[in-house]
């Protein structure tokens, strides 16, 4: 079905849009010799290239071309197509027709007569000298308005007949093998029966190679497809770092190749320039599409890879730089696609990016935000002042960076809604990297009731200090816990300590477990937190000399911190164990 419609579109193409294109007017061009030649519109009066200056030099031009090229000169067919007037075809075939003529013209010499150059008049009245007339028309050069002497347009749209009336004739000057000179849909049209030769807008058998040509390019795509997926599958299996790559992230190519077959396809069957110049412009199309769907193929797999190679870093930065060389080089690709494209329809990308450069200042102005955007990406990537997946404060927004492009900044807040932040905020705001922070602090007041003991605050205190060292991720070179103040209802124990944890997750089921052991240790200890209250005392008098009741002689401080010791060493050795480290928080 692809197929099918592919072919119709082509051939509505031709019925449709082929009155539609013509050639597009000459207005300057570079001899082989690099002699510029001035706009033939105007027809002002330029230096003439000796090569061109007469029909005798013309005739000489030509003809020591077409021997250099016989003897492997390739490049020399462009100087022979240098002397023929091609004003008159398309600019998107021109180069390749003019060397097809090129070729012709030379097969109709070879077949009519000898070459004598001094037989040629350097100054021929009229303008004009014809080398041969025949029954399709005349072989002339003739002087063009800015003094060039050439083959002129009526020979140039004849030769393809005159050359078809000649190949009964025998090559008798020039080539010693004329055969290998001749285009191939002239070679191949001479072997065919005249039944093939008739038809409508197309001659029968151009019609048939169209369709084997799409026959061909089509199987082409399916067999390209095919062997490019599975070679995929078996790929993915040995590296499973692309085990997420779609099976058909190759499928481009077969396109490409589908496309280039018919490319190479079109040239071979002798169209008229008119249905060439329309199936061209599709398939150079098509061909720049599936060049760039290709290579924005190859910037996956090349993104998986470096993705792959992040992961298995610790640093943070490449995960910020990833996705920045994964969107660069799409851009580059889009540009160079453009480029391409523009090239293949004849399109002078010269002008137009000169005409980039002398509006570049005023693009520069109106392009202020993107420009600002731009280097703000560029301060990012730079200054590094946060990573992906960092948990930052920027501009009155909080939360965990997600991505970072060329634009903007996108962050996920903890509400679960997704911020963007043009990049140009970014030079010129703070930057609060919550998620750079070696150590996350705790400051508390433990407030304990006016009833508690010396004695008991002592052992609290070691307690605590005893539970911060027992603790796997508290930080041991510097923490506090003190008596601190008296508060208006409470004894109040500084506890000012830090975590060296990797993220929020592993600091809170930190500090719940912390908490908890200083709950633990308070009730081992039998130490009561305050709370608001009011206490009612009602004082009786006693004898002086009695001591009161239930007295019990005081401890010693070494044994009041012996016992608080003592005392967090259970309370750890039965909650968590000594020597335990727990591994820090992880979602599935």
């Amino acid at each position: 079905m692809k197929m099918m419609m592919t072919m119709w579109l082509l051939v509505f193409s031709l019925l449709f849009c082929g009155t539609a294109i013509h050639a597009a007017p000459v207005i300057t061009e570079v001899n082989a010799e690099n002699a510029v030649i001035a706009d033939t519109e105007i027809g002002q009066q330029v230096e003439v290239p000796e090569s061109l200056s007469n029909p005798r030099e013309t005739m000489r031009t030509f003809i020591t071309a077409m021997q250099a090229v016989s003897e492997g000169q390739k490049e020399q067919i462009d100087l022979a197509t240098s002397t023929l007037d091609l004003s008159d075809i398309s600019e998107l075939i021109r180069e390749s027709r003019g060397r097809e003529l090129a070729r012709t013209l030379s097969s109709v010499i070879e077949r009519s007569k000898k070459v004598v150059y001094s037989s040629i008049p350097r100054e021929p009245k009229d303008n004009s000298y014809i080398f041969g007339k025949y029954s399709q028309g005349k072989v002339e050069i003739t002087k063009l308005d800015d003094g060039r002497w050439l083959f002129s347009k009526q020979t140039v749209a004849v030769l393809p007949s005159v050359l078809e009336g000649l190949l009964e004739k025998p090559a008798k000057f020039g080539s010693k093998d004329p055969q290998m000179a001749l285009p191939f849909h002239i070679k191949f049209r001479s072997w065919l029966p005249e039944t093939f030769k008739g038809g409508i807008l197309l001659e029968y058998w151009q019609w048939l190679g169209m369709f084997l040509i799409i026959v061909i390019g089509s199987i082409a795509d399916k067999i390209v497809a095919w062997i490019l997926s599975k070679n995929v599958i078996r790929w993915k299996q040995q590296h499973p770092a692309f085990k997420d790559l779609d099976n058909t992230v190759l499928r481009p190519l077969g396109l490409m190749a589908m496309a280039l077959i018919w490319w190479a396809g079109l040239g071979l069957l002798g169209l008229p320039d008119t249905a060439l110049v329309v199936l061209l412009v599709a398939v150079k199309l098509l061909v720049s599409l599936s060049g760039i769907w290709s290579a924005f193929r190859f910037v996956a797999i090349f993104d998986a890879f470096l993705t792959r190679q992040a992961l298995t870093t610790d640093n943070k930065f490449d995960d910020l730089l990833v996705p920045m060389i994964t969107k660069s080089l799409k851009v580059f690709v889009v540009v160079i696609g453009v480029v391409f494209a523009a090239d293949n329809l004849n399109i002078n990308v010269t002008s137009l990016l000169a005409g980039l450069g002398l509006g570049g200042l005023a693009f520069a102005l109106a392009a202020k935000d993107l420009l600002g955007n731009f280097f703000g990406s560029l301060t990012v990537l730079l200054d590094r002042p946060f990573h992906i997946g960092d948990w930052v404060i920027i501009d009155n927004v909080e939360g965990s960076v997600e991505e970072v492009g060329f634009r903007s900044t996108r962050i996920r807040t903890f509400y679960n809604s997704l911020v963007t932040l043009p990049n140009s905020v970014l030079t010129n705001t703070k930057i609060d990297n919550m998620g750079a922070r070696r150590y996350r602090r705790m400051k508390t007041m433990l407030a304990l009731t006016y009833d508690t003991s010396p004695e008991k605050i002592e052992a609290f205190c070691e307690g605590v200090r005893a539970l911060i060292q027992l603790h796997p991720y508290m930080r041991k070179d510097y923490y506090q816990v003190y008596f601190n103040e008296y508060g208006a209802a409470s004894l109040d124990i500084l506890v000012y300590v830090f975590w060296e944890t990797p993220d929020w997750n592993t600091e809170l089921r930190e500090r719940h477990r912390f908490l908890l052991d200083i709950l633990r240790l308070a009730k081992q200890l039998d130490v009561e937190f305050a709370y608001p209250t009011q206490t009612l005392y009602l004082r009786q008098h006693v004898d002086a000399g009695a001591p009161p009741t239930g007295f019990k002689p005081a401890m010693s401080e070494a044994q009041a911190l012996a016992m608080g010791k003592k005392e967090a060493e259970s309370i750890v050795d039965a909650t968590l164990g000594r020597g335990v480290k727990p591994d820090p928080v992880r979602f599935p």
